[in-house]
């Protein structure tokens, strides 16, 4: 005969911060809100609707009101926007090593000594792409020097190769 079921009474957990949870529960499904102007202007014991309708923004987009945080929003956003991304010293040394090497050709760049994470040709076009758009006036200086480098050196080599060019007079006999 199987024994009879007993049934567990749920007990009160006296060990519980029963406050804490309540806060960390409402912070969970709180919105994060990213932009100052707006962050200032919330208010967290408000619903969403009525904090939005009390800044003139609107909370159904088929229903517009008077705006008053938006001129603010406008200026902001009319400001240039400035690209503060930039890269690791050792990832441009190592772009412009490749680049000075290889110029356009990745698999050749990918089998380079120096590449010692073994960066695949993608992964080196994207790094060298990524260079490309943090630093277009480096890159754009870098690219002269390699080709101011490469002329002197075929200047000189045909200045060699032709020893009559040279302003010295030449002697046969």
């Amino acid at each position: 005969m199987p024994k009879a079921k007993r049934s567990h009474k749920k007990k009160y957990d006296y060990d519980k911060n029963r406050k804490k949870q309540k806060r960390n529960f409402l912070k969970k499904y709180r919105p994060k809100i990213e932009d100052v102007n707006i962050r200032h202007a919330w208010d967290n014991y408000k619903t969403s609707c009525k904090n939005l309708q009390d800044m003139g923004l609107a909370f159904d987009p088929n229903l517009s009101l008077p705006i008053k945080v938006a001129a603010e929003l406008e200026e902001e956003a009319s400001q240039p926007f400035e690209d503060d991304k930039s890269l690791s010293r050792d990832l441009i040394d190592y772009v412009q090593h490749m680049v000075g090497r290889h110029m356009d050709d990745y698999t050749a760049m990918a089998r380079d000594e120096k590449n010692y994470y073994q960066d695949t040709p993608k992964q080196i076009r994207r790094k060298v792409n990524e260079y490309k758009r943090c630093h277009p006036a480096h890159y754009a200086a870098f690219l002269q020097s390699i080709a101011a480098n490469a002329n002197p050196q075929s200047s000189t080599l045909a200045a060699n190769a032709n020893p009559q060019s040279s302003a010295a007079p030449s002697f046969s006999r």
